[in-house]
């Protein structure tokens, strides 16, 4: 094993209690799970899987520790995930699903998932937040006495592996609620409240402070 197993006991512990916190892209993951389902949702819980793995790989190539030190780098990152985070929010507040676009839905889901995953993958991507936190919490972990890549390898994948579990879990309780949903008035409603999930962490983004 490339690290002491009691350190990646602890890493694990530390990984689980942090991913568990909903942030940004669980907040998103719930809002295309109430308003999509779970199969289409399932498809942005991979975005996200796939957006950590390069923002990881990234963040430990250096990224992350030119973020935390540049204010206009992380600023630039940091305003187009919110926005186009907010954007997302924004297209499906004015246009809401309906029970027509539930039975339709079958007809469209080639299209559908490819567009989800897109949109969390970028969203995940542009999170610096993101990057910053591997560059500043996976080196904790990592023994200067043993060899820095198989380390960074574990580390990452492990991390990528809980989120991804964790995304999954929150989708699928997500589209469980809306399913029990069927009145036209009900389903516009959580479609809504999607959005303003959306919105509400493309907000969240925007104010997040570049650490000192």
């Amino acid at each position: 094993m490339p690290v002491d197993p009691a350190v990646f006991a602890g890493f694990l512990l530390a990984s689980i209690i942090l991913v568990a916190i909903p942030g940004p892209t669980v907040v998103m993951v719930v809002g295309q799970a109430l308003s999509h389902g779970r199969p289409v949702a399932m498809a942005s819980v991979l975005g996200v899987g796939l957006g950590d793995l390069i923002a990881a790989s990234l963040s430990l190539a250096g990224v992350g520790a030119l973020l935390a030190a540049s204010a206009t780098a992380f600023a630039i990152l940091k305003w187009l995930g919110a926005v186009y985070l907010v954007y997302l929010g924004i297209k499906l507040w004015r246009d809401p699903p309906s029970p027509t676009d539930v039975a339709a839905s079958n007809a469209s889901r080639s299209s559908a998932p490819a567009r989800i995953f897109r949109d969390a993958f970028l969203v995940t991507v542009f999170n610096p937040k993101g990057l910053v936190f591997f560059a500043a919490f996976v080196p904790q972990f990592i023994a200067t006495d043993r060899p820095y890549l198989p380390q960074a390898i574990l580390f990452v994948l492990t991390f990528v592996l809980i989120g991804i579990v964790n995304a999954a879990v929150y989708a699928r309780l997500a589209a469980g609620a809306r399913g029990l949903l069927s009145q036209a008035r009900t389903l516009r409603a959580v479609g809504r409240a999607g959005a303003l999930c959306l919105i509400g962490a493309g907000v969240a983004s925007a104010m997040a402070r570049r650490p000192g």
